[in-house]
């Protein structure tokens, strides 16, 4: 029997995306609504109910209302929206993380799906404080360069219009009050004792993205430079499907020594660089901020929810 998918806000880039990976793919029927009732609750959740598996690609109040819409005991839910990503009594859908993690997903029947930035910071951070390697109050700063596409529709036609400001060909740093909405999910799933310093930078291009995050060696609790830390990563990350850490010594191998945030566009699955030397460390984390940053983590997280291999419907490919 065919497993029943509702994507409620399947108009928006992220359902876009969910809509083509699953499209076609064996054992799944896909629940649509009369386009002239996609906005009407009680039809909504009427799909809902009689759905195995909700994706809600919606702003954070739209997914609250439709979660208290949805009573089916069976009906699972994956939410993308910011809206339940610090509740323990969701899942958090990074299940690289920990067995925990990953057990939760596969037993929960509420999901949420992690924030682009904050799960490019997660497999960053957490290792290190779950470790032992950094301190809860170690003073993490992240840096974030994205695509457009991350910031919405309006952003995504502001980008390509013809007339835009001269300024959108740049990278542009944004939320530079330290408010921006990410920032109690990096705290909480890394276990830090205080938010990071977070500095997102959109940049004229569609998809894609790195997560940086810099380390003085010496506030470190043990492995006291880039090629120990660049060990222990390997060996936390080890065999995962869609996570993999890149060797050491990344300017040797990296074009022109650098590390463009758009080469992983279209994919689903994330690349990790240690790199630097006895004082001072760079981890960055390369994904697509639609792919395991949005909608491939979703997929990702329904595959082990009901039992089916990890990767299944995903764009991956070799190392690079």
């Amino acid at each position: 029997m065919a497993v029943k998918i509702f994507i409620d806000g399947a108009e928006g880039t992220t359902g876009l995306r969910l809509a083509d990976r699953l499209a076609g793919r064996e054992g799944i029927q896909l629940l649509t609504i009369d386009p002239d009732l996609r906005k009407d609750e009680k039809e909504r959740a009427r799909v809902s109910n009689s759905a195995d598996v909700v994706f809600l690609c919606l702003p954070d109040d739209a997914a609250r209302a439709a979660v208290a819409g949805i009573t089916n005991p069976t009906t699972r839910v994956i939410d993308a929206s910011t809206a339940h990503r610090v509740l323990d009594d969701w899942a958090y859908g990074l299940p690289e993380l920990s067995s925990a993690h990953r057990g939760a997903i596969a037993d929960s029947k509420r999901i949420c799906v992690p924030g682009c930035h904050a799960g490019g910071f997660a497999l960053l951070a957490y290792p290190l404080v779950a470790s032992g390697i950094a301190p809860a109050n170690y003073p993490f700063t992240a840096h974030s360069v994205t695509g457009y596409s991350g910031a919405g529709k309006k952003a995504i036609a502001a980008y390509a219009d013809p007339a835009r400001p001269a300024d959108y060909a740049v990278p542009r740093q944004y939320a530079l009050g330290q408010q921006h909405k990410h920032l109690p999910e990096m705290q909480k799933i890394a276990g830090l004792a205080q938010p990071p310093v977070f500095n997102p930078i959109i940049g004229d291009f569609y998809a894609g993205m790195v997560v940086t995050i810099p380390l003085h060696t010496h506030l470190l609790h043990k492995y006291s430079d880039a090629k120990s830390l660049h060990s222990f990563f390997h060996e936390f990350y080890a065999g995962q499907e869609l996570v993999k850490v890149q060797p050491f010594g990344a300017e040797g191998y990296l074009p022109e020594g650098m590390l463009g945030a758009d080469a992983l566009a279209g994919r689903d699955d994330a690349q990790l660089y240690i790199c630097g030397n006895q004082e001072r460390v760079i981890l960055a984390a390369r994904f697509d901020n639609l792919g395991k940053g949005a909608s491939g983590a979703a997929i990702q997280c329904m595959n082990i929810a009901l039992g089916l291999p990890e990767a299944q419907g995903l764009v991956t490919a070799p190392l690079t």
